[in-house]
């Protein structure tokens, strides 16, 4: 198995790639780079999660109760007194940070259904669920970071995997396969969860159209291949060999994925909302 050190820095890596294509796609606004990119890293190590003592655990379980206590504070801060709020604060980070943690732990096996592609697609489900109605963010940006989140949680399925071979001895070790599998057969129970939450995450979130349509548009891949490469030099100082110079192309139309407005009119001949 991968470290938490390694998997972070391979999760930025891929991250801060695919950002920096989103990026030269001029697909999002820029305020909405970095907190995509964030979900791409906590993808790479959220499969850890069900370590009992692991880092992963520990920041998911803490950030959920700081998230979950402020909420509910908020909710009743017209209707309890001041002491009223303070347990009701206290009481709720209590609940959720240790109560709820060792219920999971109780319950979770790692390399179990926290090691699947299943969960890796409940996790981006749910991401695109707090983008669009936790952060209020664009349905577009929204399955864009769930998309981040996706990538992440393959890779780090993938590096336990990588890891489970011992290229010096030239042998599998006993963990080769539990990594990266679509479902965990060894736990039906889980798994069925798994795939019901998967289930409600799609049906609470938004629609993926605007995402899947900017996906596929020959504009945004004709855009990316003609920044691909520089035309003339390199960082405006090493000269372009002239066997691999590009003459440059005409200018891709402007690219709207995940930046239209809600309000958008539906005629084509409208010009694009500008970026969320």
């Amino acid at each position: 198995m991968a470290n938490f050190t390694t998997h972070i820095a391979v999760g930025t890596l891929v991250s801060g790639s695919l950002a920096t294509l989103t990026l030269a796609a001029n697909v999002i606004a820029p305020e909405n780079l970095i907190p995509i990119t964030l979900a791409g890293v906590l993808g790479s190590v959220l499969p850890d999660i069900d370590l009992k003592e692991s880092r992963p655990s520990r920041a998911m379980f803490g950030g959920l109760a700081i998230f979950f206590s402020f909420s509910v504070l908020f909710s009743a801060a017209d209707r309890l007194s001041i002491v009223e709020l303070w347990m009701l604060w206290l009481g709720t980070l209590l609940l959720v940070r240790y109560g709820l943690r060792n219920i999971f732990h109780n319950v979770s096996v790692h390399r179990g259904i926290w090691h699947s592609i299943l969960a890796g697609l409940f996790s981006a489900a749910a991401t695109a669920v707090v983008f669009a109605n936790v952060l209020d963010r664009h349905e577009g940006v929204a399955w864009l970071a769930a998309g981040f989140m996706f990538v992440g949680f393959l890779v780090h399925l993938t590096l336990d995997e990588i890891y489970s071979v011992d290229i010096e001895d030239k042998r599998l070790k006993s963990s080769f396969g539990t990594a990266l599998k679509l479902f965990d057969r060894r736990h039906p129970y889980a798994t069925a969860g798994m795939a019901a939450a998967l289930g409600l995450a799609i049906w609470l979130a938004p629609s993926p159209n605007v995402f899947l349509t900017g996906l596929s548009s020959r504009d945004m891949w004709a855009g990316l291949n003609e920044r691909m490469l520089p035309k003339e030099s390199w960082f405006g100082l090493v000269k372009v060999p002239s066997l691999i110079a590009r003459t440059p192309s005409p200018a891709p139309q402007d690219i709207t994925t995940g930046a239209i407005s809600k309000d958008a009119p539906s005629n084509s001949a409208a010009p694009p909302a500008s970026s969320p």
